[in-house]
């Protein structure tokens, strides 16, 4: 049985097999990404139970979306999960004989837009400058100066084999969404960090495994666990923030253009197929803009 009540043989759960092997071999798209389709569509077996696929109209899908809103999902996780859905509902017309997709035209309710946050340069200079030099030490120090040196998702650097870096000439290879590649530089701590590492990954690597960095029984780490260390050391540094890898991205991104002003640069080094989706760091930058102005500006105080 899965954590839906669903036997492993029920049509819904062969249908999800079969989705998910698609994603994976056809779309290639990394194994958290599938996981994460795997979790929304189990939300919408959970919500549709004793009803066949077949027989869903657009009004049950959207009860299971009101019924999900009123249980605290925000606009954005049900937006995420509608598209997945309506993937899934797509591939069942393409490959079973479906004869419509329910979710066509419906939208998530909207939600406040919220700025990404990020940390300052001193915050972030703490969370990868971490004590001691012992090999699991040394990997997450060289695994916190990728994500801000370079601004990679979490997915792209559990992925990382020691074949797609080239320290010489300071750059990384990486494998992102829709499984396209993109070159991005390395900054100097981070290949100093990394040649720390890999002095030393041999002792916690498992002979012939091929990942960048491992976990504690020598396999590929995994994304739980960058996670897990990253707040770890969050609290150990003294960092108020909810640190995840994500939150090193973002100030990668937004110290960056803080610097030099470049969206389009930093568009290419996120990975971003849109300009749009970079555009967000402006407005993060013009909220440092206008700290600046406030406190510096004679005709910026207001009255008392």
């Amino acid at each position: 049985m899965t954590d839906t009540g669903m036997s492993e043989s029920s049509p819904n759960q062969k249908y999800l097999r079969g989705y998910l092997a698609w994603l994976r071999n056809e779309k290639r798209y990394s194994e958290l990404t599938v996981e994460n389709y795997a979790r929304d569509l189990n939300h919408l077996f959970q919500a549709s139970e004793g009803t066949a696929l077949s027989m869903l109209k657009t009004h049950h899908i959207r009860r299971y979306v009101a019924q999900l809103h009123s249980k605290g999902l925000s606009g954005r996780s049900l937006a995420r999960m509608l598209s997945a859905w309506r993937g899934f509902f797509n591939y069942l017309m393409r490959d079973h004989g479906l004869n419509d997709n329910p979710c066509i035209g419906l939208r998530a309710p909207k939600s406040p837009k919220t700025l990404p946050q990020a940390l300052s340069p001193d915050e972030a200079t703490r969370m990868v400058d971490l004590p001691g030099d012992t090999p699991e030490v040394l990997r997450d120090k060289a695994m916190f100066e990728l994500f801000y040196s370079s601004g990679l998702r979490l997915a792209e650097l559990v992925d990382l084999d020691p074949s797609q870096l080239d320290l010489k000439e300071g750059e990384v290879r990486v494998t992102g969404k829709g499984n396209k590649t993109r070159i991005v530089p390395l900054g100097s701590h981070a290949t100093s960090a990394l040649e720390s590492w890999l002095a030393v990954r041999g002792q916690l690597a498992k002979h012939g495994e091929p990942a960048l960095f491992v976990g504690m029984r020598g396999a590929r780490i995994t994304p739980r666990s960058v996670q897990l260390r990253m707040k770890q050391w969050g609290i150990k540094q003294g960092i108020t923030s909810n640190v995840h890898p994500h939150l090193l991205r973002h100030s990668f991104a937004t110290h960056v253009l803080q610097s030099s002003g470049d969206l389009r640069a930093v568009q290419e080094m996120l990975g971003h197929a849109s300009i749009s989706t970079t555009q967000v760091y402006t407005h993060l930058d013009f909220q440092y803009l206008s700290k600046i102005y406030d406190a510096a500006h004679p005709r910026a105080k207001k009255k008392p």
